[in-house]
């Protein structure tokens, strides 16, 4: 822990460890955006744009960052969003992220297509265990993963709905890489170049019986990492229908992930959604979708007060959580910050990665003025900098 803890002081230098050790390939799934790559950086900049109007001469000195989310203390503003591979950027690496969140205080997003059990994953996750779900064309195959996730214990079902068909992620296909993953020329020449990675992460995985599978796809879809998987193909079909139906089998709160319309806000809060995520994917999906910052604040004046809104998309800097919670997002969703710290560092790496944004995060309510998120409104940005 100690050796990245001096390599690493920001997000950013603990991205470029984790660049040097992983494929390209690899990389490039969890790093690019889709097209030109345009939105990931727009995702940025629009963030840096909002600025504070830091208030002075104020006891600061007893600052915490706890918040509430759902009826649940915890010590940071924060949730690890959903995201893929976790497993092939270090030894059991969705495990390790897990019990990275769980040390830290905050709950952690199991995706759809983990490669650890539910259960492996709730032993893990012990301040919070959420569980990300894309729909299929074949519902019922659904439904029982929703179903198992709801026997394992998880806490907060996430339905992302900004993926209605798989997006144009080109580099992927120029680089041979594929979800499932597919063995071609180019990727193994590719991974035969990243040596320390290959023997710390794939020949263990050999050696302990084989890559890792999709651990929670019901027997008729498959569970290979490699080959083909039938039937998991996002569906074009998902409507508020299928809204109203996970709400009706999910007892617990369920999120929508993936909104940047007021309107499907509203609509996503009349059909009994208890929180809305406005997100676009990290700039992983369409290139063309406006920031998600830039549609947080007409959101939360739309349906705010009537459930729970989270931000997602584009943070790399502990201010960047406070410009979102002054906006008026209650909790907020980090993804790439811990795949960088995992890819770097395993399980002290992911862990880095928060302690490095809940440092920021003090830094910041001290400079701002601030002894606690909930004091935090739009009185302290500069009224422009934000869409309002």
């Amino acid at each position: 822990m100690s050796d990245i803890r001096r390599a690493a002081h920001n997000i950013a230098q603990l991205r470029v460890l984790a660049r040097r050790r992983l494929p390209r390939a690899i990389w490039e799934f969890i790093e690019r955006g889709t097209e030109d790559d345009l939105l990931i950086e727009r995702n940025i900049r629009a963030l840096q744009k909002v600025q504070f109007v830091p208030r002075t001469l104020r006891n600061v000195a007893a600052r915490c960052s706890e918040i509430e989310l759902f009826g649940r203390r915890q010590r940071l503003p924060l949730v690890i969003a959903p995201t893929g591979v976790s497993d092939l950027l270090w030894y059991q690496g969705e495990r390790a992220i897990a019990r990275a969140a769980a040390s830290a205080g905050i709950p952690f997003t199991q995706t759809t297509s983990s490669t650890t059990s539910f259960a492996d994953i709730a032993m893990c996750a012990t301040a919070g265990h959420w569980m990300q779900m894309y729909l299929w064309e074949k519902r019922e195959l659904s439904w029982e993963v929703v179903e198992a996730a709801r026997e394992n214990g998880a806490d907060v079902l996430v339905l992302t709905v900004d993926t209605p068909m798989w997006p144009l992620r080109e580099f992927n296909k120029r680089a041979g890489m594929s979800n499932p993953i597919r063995p071609n020329a180019r990727l193994v020449a590719d991974f035969l170049k990243r040596p320390a990675w290959l023997s710390t992460v794939i020949a263990r995985y050999y050696r302990d019986g084989g890559l890792p599978q999709f651990a929670n796809y019901p027997a008729e879809v498959g569970s290979k990492l490699t080959g083909t998987v039938s039937r998991v193909a996002n569906s074009a079909s998902v409507c508020w229908t299928d809204v109203s139906e996970l709400r009706r089998r999910w007892p617990g709160k369920l999120v929508v992930k993936g909104v940047l319309s007021v309107e499907d806000a509203r609509i996503a809060v009349d059909h009994g959604v208890d929180g809305i995520a406005v997100s676009n994917h990290g700039g992983r999906n369409f290139d063309s979708a406006l920031p998600a910052v830039d549609a947080l604040a007409a959101i939360v004046d739309a349906v705010g007060d009537r459930t729970t809104v989270l931000f997602d998309s584009g943070v790399r800097r502990g201010a960047d959580v406070l410009k979102a919670l002054a906006i008026g997002a209650r909790a907020v969703l980090i993804g790439r910050a811990t795949l960088y710290g995992c890819a770097a560092g395993g399980e002290a790496g992911a862990r880095h990665a928060i302690d490095l944004l809940a440092n920021e995060i003090d830094v910041a309510m001290a400079m701002v003025g601030v002894c606690s998120p909930a004091e935090l409104d739009r009185t302290y940005l500069v009224p422009g900098s934000y869409r309002g």
